[in-house]
């Protein structure tokens, strides 16, 4: 593939199933798909995309419903934007990645490293969702009916310069979702009509209902074993908190796990230089995943660490099973 030699790859498009995708595309090497989060776009990567183009094929979807995209009544679960990445790069002719992705896209970037695995050689998951329920309140109330009304609400004459007023002042405070609330402003502005606005609404309640996350990666991120893993994370993040870091690499031996302190859900938006050095390290110091059916066999046969023939096995294992059902609620996908 040609390197783009500017610093901000043009989108392109491909009709994949009837739906324009967009995507950006730069650079040369082994490739790295970066997949942002929910209400986002492949925008929200221009800082890195132009260093990791030096040495990698770097692809940065708009996914199904977001940014350039189209927006239909669809699917919009995890497990099918996981698909929708593979759709994607099969189109490309690209047929292993580094996944990096952030927040929802996490989430997807799990995914398809759990239906595709032979396909994935690391993950990096950026303040990822699926982690627990904690969720911050107001993702919690945009699941709920109306959601569209408020949204809306926002876009009217008047509404975006009180935003910023308040905006402003969680960040005079020092609060922690001041730290994030420029960047969630934004999402807002993503969404300009009622097209992205029912697109928006309907991936987020694929995630996330009123008592928080509805999904989770607990179950089974023991299937990632010899997947090198790291995770990012902002120690001040209003989305998903720190302690979901702490979680998932407890629950993932071998990950590894970096905390910029100070920054929000956006750590990639805070300090572009260390998260482009740390995911550069990342990919030099380790080896792809080398998957193999007979492995992945033994280790689906085997369970859970902790498990035994699927249920727990004595008075210790059952309280590690009631957390994990404490921490967030299974995923049938």
């Amino acid at each position: 593939m040609r390197p783009v030699a500017d610093g901000d790859p043009r989108l392109l498009h491909h009709v994949v199933h009837g739906y324009r995708r967009a995507y950006r595309l730069a650079g040369s090497g082994p490739a790295v798909v970066l997949i942002h989060g929910i209400g986002d776009s492949s925008a929200t990567w221009a800082d890195l995309i132009p260093g990791l183009a030096g040495r990698h094929t770097v692809i940065a979807p708009d996914l199904l419903g977001h940014g350039a995209s189209d927006k239909p009544r669809a699917d919009y679960s995890v497990a099918a934007y996981a698909n929708g990445v593979r759709d994607l790069l099969g189109v490309l002719g690209i047929e292993r990645v580094t996944l990096v992705g952030h927040s929802l896209g996490g989430g997807v970037a799990m995914q398809f490293a759990y239906q595709f695995p032979e396909r994935t050689d690391r993950l990096v998951l950026v303040s990822t969702g699926g982690v627990g329920r904690e969720v911050n309140p107001m993702l919690r109330a945009v699941s709920l009916p109306g959601a569209d009304l408020v949204l809306s609400a926002l876009r009217l004459p008047g509404m975006r310069v009180q935003a910023r007023l308040v905006t402003e002042l969680m960040r005079l405070l020092n609060t922690d979702l001041g730290q994030d609330a420029s960047d969630l402003l934004n999402l807002v502005d993503a969404l300009p009509d009622a097209t992205a606005r029912s697109a928006f609404i309907r991936t987020l309640r694929a995630v996330v209902d009123w008592r928080g996350q509805v999904i989770t990666m607990l179950d089974r991120c023991y299937l990632a074993q010899g997947m090198p893993t790291m995770l990012l994370w902002g120690s001040r993040d209003s989305v998903l908190p720190e302690v979901h870091a702490h979680r998932a690499h407890a629950a993932m031996p071998g990950s590894r796990l970096e905390i910029f302190e100070g920054a929000g859900h956006f750590p990639f938006h805070s300090d572009p230089v260390r998260f482009l050095s740390l995911v550069e390290d990342f990919i030099a110091t380790t080896t792809p995943a080398d998957w193999s059916a007979d492995r992945w066999r033994e280790l689906l046969r085997a369970g859970r660490p902790g498990t035994a023939v699927g249920r727990p096995d004595d008075a210790r294992n059952r309280a590690v099973e009631r957390g994990l059902r404490d921490a967030s609620e299974r995923s049938a996908t």
